[in-house]
C-alpha cells in the first residue's frame, strides 16, 4: 500500500506531523512518501500511485492551504481514500466531508491513520466505513519520528542566536493538548483540559539524531511544555548532558511560568535561548473574557523575572479582538515600548486578529454569540466586525505594513505600527526610542519565521 502525507504549512518547521505517522505507517507495511508544500512541489506520479492520502492540518493556515490543494490530488487520483488529521480536521468535519474527505482523525492520529491502512488492505476498492474515533485521547506509545524523504533542516527556519550568527533548528513535541481551558485556543475543543505526553526515550532519540543531521537548537513545539513539568524539565536536563553547546526555545503559559518560577534557572543552565508565551493581551478585562488565567500584572512579573535570569521572553499577542479599540491598541503600543520590549516581540504579533473557529470556547459568552455572523464553511471561521470599523481597517493596514516591510528590523516596523495607528486615531504619536543597553537587539535571539496561525 502506498501512503502519501502532506503538510502545507508549520510555521517554518520540519513537520512532527509527517515524520511521526510515517514511522507508523512503515512499520505497518505502507511504503510513505512525505511532501512539506511549504518547501516543495507536490509530485503528481507519487499523489497518483497513493492509495491514502492524508493531509495534515495543525492550525488555521494549513487547513486553508490544504483544503486548496485537495482538488489537484482528487484529480490525480480521485481512488485515494482521503483523510484530513490534526487539530483542526475534527473541528471542520462536516465541511471536510462534503469535499470528499472520508476519513477525519484528530487528538492522537497515528494509531487511527493505521487503522485506515488495515481498512484498505481488506479492500481497498470499498473500504468499511471509518470505525475510529473522530477524536482519540489514547495513550500511545509513540515511534521515533521517521524524517527520511523530508526536505533538510537547513531549508527550515533558522536561529539567529544572541550573536547574530544563524544556526540549523530541529524540532520536536515532548506533549500534545494542554491542561487549559483559554476560550480562544483551538487546543481546547479537541483536548478539553487533556494532554498526553511523548515517551522521554522517543524524544531525546528525535533529539539525537536532527543534532546528527545539523541541527545545534531544538523548539519545543508543545502547546505548554510545562503542562508536565517533571516530564519537561527531566528532557531538558537530558538533552542538554548529552548535547551541552545545543540550545532551544519552548512555549509556557505565564501561569505557568510563576507557578514554577523556581525553574526559570533550570531553563537558563540547560540551553534555553527564549521562551514564547502567549501573553495576548495587555487589557486585564479583555484577559479575563480569554480565560488565560493571568493578568498584565502577572505578566509584568514574568517579564521582571526572565530578566533577572538574563532569559528572553518573547510574548505573543492577539491584539485584534471585537473590544479592541483605537485608543486602547495606541495605549498597548506605548507600553510595549515602556516595557523594552519593541525588540522582543514578532512585527506579526502587532496584527494578529481573533480567530473564532468551530467548536471555540468564545461561543460561551453571549456578546460573542451576538456579534458573530453564521459560520463560513470555507474560511473556517465565525466572522465578526469590530463595532468601530476603523480598528479592522488599522488591523489590515499593519497585516499589509508588516508584509512590505519583511526584512525590516523589529523596532523599524514597530515605529512604523506607532506612527500608523495614532493617526488613525487622531492622537499625537509618541517618538519611538533607540533599545538601551540591557535589551539591545543583538542580543535578542529568535527564529527567521515567527509564531503565527
Amino acid at each position: 500500500m502506498n501512503t502519501v502525507l502532506i503538510s502545507t504549512y508549520e510555521l517554518g518547521r520540519q513537520p512532527f506531523g509527517l515524520a511521526s505517522p510515517a514511522a507508523w505507517l512503515r512499520r505497518a507495511g505502507s511504503a510513505v512518501t512525505c511532501f512539506d508544500l511549504s518547501r516543495q512541489a507536490l509530485d503528481a506520479e507519487a499523489v497518483k500511485a497513493a492509495h491514502l492520502v492524508a493531509f495534515y492540518t495543525p492550525m488555521h493556515t494549513a487547513t486553508r492551504l490544504a483544503i486548496q490543494t485537495l482538488p489537484i490530488v482528487q484529480k490525480l487520483n480521485p481512488r485515494a481514500h482521503l483523510c484530513f488529521y490534526g487539530m483542526y480536521a475534527p473541528m471542520n468535519e462536516p465541511f471536510l466531508r462534503k469535499l470528499g474527505a472520508q476519513t477525519i482523525l484528530g487528538g492522537e492520529f497515528e494509531e487511527g491513520l493505521v487503522s485506515i491502512l488495515e481498512r484498505l488492505k481488506a479492500d481497498f476498492r470499498q473500504p468499511t466505513p471509518q470505525r475510529d474515533p473522530v477524536i482519540s485521547l489514547s495513550r500511545q506509545q509513540f515511534l521515533v519520528p521517521d524524517r527520511s524523504g523530508l526536505p533538510a533542516l537547513r531549508s527550515y527556519a533558522q536561529l539567529i542566536g544572541p550573536n547574530g550568527g544563524a544556526r540549523v533548528a530541529g524540532y520536536t513535541e515532548a506533549s500534545r493538548g494542554c491542561k487549559h481551558l483559554c476560550r480562544h485556543c483551538p487546543v481546547v475543543p479537541v483536548y478539553n483540559g487533556r494532554f498526553r505526553i511523548v515517551q522521554q526515550e522517543v524524544v531525546l532519540e528525535d533529539i539525537r539524531r536532527q543534532v546528527r543531521s545539523g541541527a545545534s537548537h531544538i523548539t519545543f513545539g508543545d502547546p505548554d511544555f510545562f503542562n508536565g513539568i517533571r516530564h519537561a524539565v527531566e528532557i531538558v536536563t537530558a538533552m542538554h548532558a548529552e548535547h551541552p553547546d545545543v540550545t532551544y526555545d519552548a512555549t509556557i503559559k505565564v501561569e505557568h511560568l510563576l507557578k514554577h518560577a523556581n525553574h526559570l534557572k533550570t531553563l537558563r543552565d540547560t540551553g534555553c535561548l527564549f521562551v514564547t508565551s502567549a501573553v495576548e493581551s495587555l487589557d486585564d478585562q479583555i484577559l479575563s473574557r480569554l480565560k488565560k488565567g493571568h493578568t498584565c500584572q502577572d505578566f509584568l512579573q514574568v517579564l521582571s523575572l526572565f530578566r533577572q535570569e538574563g532569559l528572553t521572553l518573547s510574548p505573543t499577542f492577539v491584539a485584534f479582538t471585537p473590544w479592541t479599540t483605537l485608543e486602547g491598541f495606541c495605549e498597548f503600543l506605548v507600553r510595549l515600548q515602556q516595557l523594552d520590549l519593541a525588540d522582543q516581540v514578532a512585527p506579526i504579533q502587532l496584527g494578529i486578529r481573533l480567530l473564532i473557529p468551530a467548536g471555540s470556547k468564545l461561543l460561551e459568552l453571549p456578546e460573542i454569540r451576538d456579534m458573530v455572523g453564521r459560520f463560513d464553511e470555507a474560511a473556517l471561521v465565525y466572522p465578526w466586525s469590530n463595532p468601530d470599523a476603523r480598528v479592522d481597517e488599522l488591523c489590515a493596514k499593519i497585516q499589509s505594513l508588516v508584509r512590505e516591510n519583511e526584512g525590516a528590523s523589529r523596532r523599524a516596523v514597530f515605529s512604523r505600527v506607532v506612527k500608523l495607528a495614532h493617526e488613525m486615531a487622531g492622537i499625537r504619536a509618541p517618538e519611538v526610542l533607540e533599545s538601551n543597553d540591557r535589551l539591545d537587539r543583538a542580543a535578542i535571539p529568535y527564529l527567521t519565521e515567527p509564531w503565527y496561525c
